[in-house]
């Protein structure tokens, strides 16, 4: 054990992990202290697909844990899948809501100011998949770091500092990626989430899992930048599933679980001789969290499947008896810089950065995001071919044709309905893990989120569809002047905002990707009956859906562009018939144009308002 330690000592005073001392002083040393940490859940059982007779089961995930963690310490939540690490690791770093018990920072309760010297680095990296590493961390820093304390160009560096820290020099400028674009590889990805904490300079830092998926030598690269950043003062906490032995041997405190229960809680190199007098002695050339792993789960030398239960409570039993009354003694002693946070708090706002700074950068990140996925070639190749098609399928309708006209009408108000409501409807559910962590970090307001998302989405949304009109107009033969055409054009720039609108509704309230376009699809059939195209004869009692239809006032807009109600065309024997009385002409009406867009405006910022406030009221982010 003393050969391991020594030789981690010297790994990690060589040159392999550049770390500069400047960034990583600390003004602030919290202690962290948790004592009878209680969780519980309640599972829903039974129930049917009725859901009729439904029981709930009352589960505890933690059982009263207990702990402290002092400025300079590395502690290391060991434990099997469904232990608890990872909610434990919740509550600590006040993301999850406790049953019951008390957690203390500097003896404080967790305020404002001790949340913006925290770093918070989930499992599952979330990344706007778009941007390179220097520009994810360099729009982290200039949205999370005061601009009262630093300029631009500090903020900058900062971030350059960080990637030179973290070893991200050689793919600073490759982009992120995702599931469907090619990026950084999945250790690069890890250190980029850290990067983004360690850019406040936080004095308590919290990791879950965070070299799960890594092979070793990026792990151990992890852990000893870690371990870097608690020998510069701060207090780190970190879950881990199965550390190597050069691993477990740079922990400084260890906290093993085992359905809740804490089997043992101290220091890494001690845990094998505290285990090896209650009997449990490791074997030779065995990985000691593997050994720890083994006894959590009820797993020891000469014991059967059968035992393992009998193994948990004795071991649990062992420390209640032999280390409960140390860790509460640790608890009873007195916290470091009590005075600091609340000193310091009083001249920390919320925010870091005013809400135009605010606006301004997310509105350039939310372009740069929107230009890769609005005018990716795919896309604009299947607006372009359904462009002509539909061109060709209506190719010169002549005046006689009104028939053809008015359906090629339909087609405007129904494709530029549909198409921008189900793309609109993903955007909420696809950024909402995104939206929390930034959120969760006093990034940024929800306001000036929404707003630079409405205003990113203008242009490239717009664009298509002018595209699509433009090319459609003039090959459908609908009438040849530029004051019709733009009329026309406008009118489906207005469905695309209206329809969008909706989308963001629908997404923002119902959350869940699949369940939010099986709804929008419904809505959108449900507002296109009205629309008199299919079906000009409703039952009264039904008959009030065309009021909430925007579909039906923009058809009416639509045909509106083209005719007035005294036009002609020729019918039976080519005798002029009035365009008034054209049976679908006749349903919608030409009259009440003033009316229908009035309604379309309601309509337009309603349906944001109610995005906006649903964003709020599911709970996932505050103002």
């Amino acid at each position: 054990m003393e050969t391991e330690m020594e030789n981690m000592e010297a790994y990690t005073e060589s040159a392999d992990i550049k770390v500069n001392c400047t960034f990583m002083k600390v003004n602030l040393h919290v202690t962290l202290k948790f004592e009878d940490v209680v969780h519980k859940i309640k599972i829903m059982k039974g129930g049917g697909w009725l859901r009729r007779n439904i029981k709930y089961e009352e589960r505890v995930i933690l059982k009263g844990i207990n702990g402290a963690v002092l400025p300079g310490e590395l502690l290391a939540i060991l434990g099997p899948s469904g232990s608890g690490k990872t909610t434990l690791l919740s509550a600590l770093g006040r993301r999850l809501r406790l049953t019951s018990g008390s957690i203390t920072y500097n003896g404080k309760s967790f305020s404002a100011t001790m949340k913006r010297n925290t770093g918070f680095v989930a499992q599952r990296d979330v990344f706007s998949p778009y941007l390179s590493v220097t520009e994810t961390l360099v729009f982290t820093a200039l949205l999370r770091l005061p601009a009262g304390g630093l300029t631009k160009e500090e903020k900058v560096a900062r971030a350059a500092a960080v990637i030179d820290q973290l070893g991200l020099t050689k793919c600073k400028n490759t982009i992120i990626g995702g599931k469907s674009v090619r990026g950084i590889s999945w250790g690069e990805r890890k250190r980029v989430s850290i990067g983004q904490e360690l850019l406040m300079n936080p004095s308590l830092v919290f990791l879950d899992e965070p070299t799960t998926g890594l092979d070793s030598t990026v792990a151990k690269r992890i852990v000893l930048t870690l371990r870097e950043l608690a020998k510069g003062g701060r207090t780190v906490v970190m879950t881990i599933h199965q550390p190597s032995s050069r691993l477990f041997y740079m922990f400084h405190k260890v906290l093993l679980l085992s359905q809740g229960t804490c089997l043992y809680f101290g220091k890494g190199e001690c845990a094998m001789e505290y285990f090896s007098s209650l009997g449990y002695a490791l074997l030779r050339d065995m990985n000691p969290a593997d050994f720890l792993l083994d006894l959590a789960n009820g797993i020891s030398s000469g014991d059967a499947q059968e035992d393992r239960a009998a193994v948990k409570k004795a071991l649990a039993s062992a420390y209640k008896s032999n280390l409960s009354h140390k860790v509460k003694a640790e608890l009873l002693q007195d916290s470091v810089n009590e005075f600091q946070i609340a000193s310091e708090g009083k001249k920390l706002g919320r925010w870091s950065t005013t809400w135009l700074q605010q606006f301004s950068l997310l509105l350039r990140r939310c372009v740069k995001e929107r230009r890769h996925e609005s005018f990716s070639a795919p896309r604009v190749a299947r607006v372009l071919v359904l462009a002509f098609l539909a061109g060709l399928l209506w190719w010169q309708s002549g005046p006689a044709n009104i028939q053809d006209r008015v359906g090629l009408l339909f087609f405007y108000s129904q494709f530029w309905g549909l198409l921008p409501l189900i793309q609109a409807i993903s955007i909420f559910p696809h950024e909402r893990r995104m939206l929390i962590k930034e959120r969760s970090s006093c990034m940024y307001r929800l306001s000036s989120y929404f707003m630079a998302r409405t205003v990113a989405d203008l242009p490239v949304e717009l664009t298509l569809p002018t595209l699509f009109v433009t090319i459609t107009y003039w090959m459908g033969g609908l009438k040849a002047t530029a004051i019709n055409f733009f009329y026309t054009l406008s009118v489906v720039l207005f469905n695309v905002l209206v329809a969008q609108g909706l989308g963001l509704a629908i997404g923002a309230l119902v959350m869940n990707q699949k369940s939010a376009i099986t709804l929008g699809s419904v809505i959108m059939i449900a507002f296109l009956l009205p629309c008199g195209y299919f079906i000009q004869s409703f039952p009264t009692f039904i008959s009030w859906i065309k009021h909430g239809s925007f579909s039906l006032y923009i058809y009416k807009l639509l045909l509106g562009s083209q005719y007035k109600a005294d036009d002609t065309y020729p019918c039976a024997s080519n005798h002029p018939c009035l365009v008034g009385n054209f049976p679908i002409v006749k349903y919608v009406g030409l009259d009440k144009q003033g009316l229908s867009v009035v309604a379309l405006g309601i309509m337009l910022i309603g349906y944001r308002v109610v995005a906006y406030f649903a964003l709020m009221k599911v709970g996932m982010v505050h103002t």
